[in-house]
């Protein structure tokens, strides 16, 4: 099951199709949505469903970034919302996210995580390594980026276009037995130093590559040239 979070990050609504297979351009967005996913909008994230022209099934957060209109509107159209008060443990895409995990997500596609503040976005790229998320495929999208987390034993596949950048980003640890294919400048069992940018820029040689991870948890960015 995949489900679409809609964060109250930064989106261009020019990377983002209507929910019937229409985009502007050709972005990871407008290949991954579907009309038959599960659309939630994390709070303030409602705002771009509309520009974008789409209804979200459920509407999560403290609503502190929800315009009381939109609110109106999705509530004639049956929507689901699911509050939670101001002063609360969890930001409105955590929620969203163990909400997604919740009804079964093998796949969550999150559009919208990053932003102006750093704090935010730093903390929701770290938001796949948590526990309770193993079993799920997260996928970060901005633009033409791709983001997405290899654990131990791990192998992700990535598809883009020979010239397209691929990045690999150490968390909180080195991370051991790194083998990939597919890429301009190859890892064969080697380790990346958590902290060291030597993941950094390198290219994807085919329409495919491969990285497997034997231990630590490796954050993998697929840059689309556009």
């Amino acid at each position: 099951m995949r489900i679409i979070i809609v964060a109250n990050g930064n989106i261009d609504p020019n990377d983002v199709p209507n929910m019937n297979g229409a985009a502007n351009v050709d972005t990871p967005a407008s290949r991954l949505l579907h009309s038959g996913d599960l659309l939630i909008a994390a709070d303030g994230g409602t705002r771009y469903c509309q520009t974008f022209g789409v209804i979200p099934q459920v509407v999560i957060g403290d609503f502190d970034s929800l315009d009381q209109d939109i609110m109106i509107t999705l509530q004639a159209h049956g929507v689901t919302f699911i509050r939670y008060p101001v002063e609360k443990d969890y930001t409105d895409l955590e929620l969203a996210i163990q909400y997604a995990v919740s009804r079964g997500a093998s796949e969550i596609v999150v559009l919208g995580a990053l932003g102006n503040r750093w704090d935010q976005t730093l903390a929701n790229l770290l938001l796949p390594v948590l526990a309770e998320f193993t079993g799920v495929n997260i996928m970060l999208i901005d633009g033409s980026q791709e983001i997405r987390l290899v654990r131990s034993g791990q192998t992700l596949d990535l598809l883009g276009q020979p010239g397209d950048t691929v990045s690999l980003i150490p968390l909180a640890e080195d991370v051991n037995g790194i083998t990939t294919q597919g890429l301009k400048y190859p890892l064969l069992g080697e380790a990346l130093r958590f902290g060291s940018t030597r993941g950094i820029s390198n290219v994807l040689l085919e329409v495919k590559a491969t990285i497997y991870v034997d231990e630590g948890m490796l954050l993998c960015v697929l840059i689309h040239q556009v």
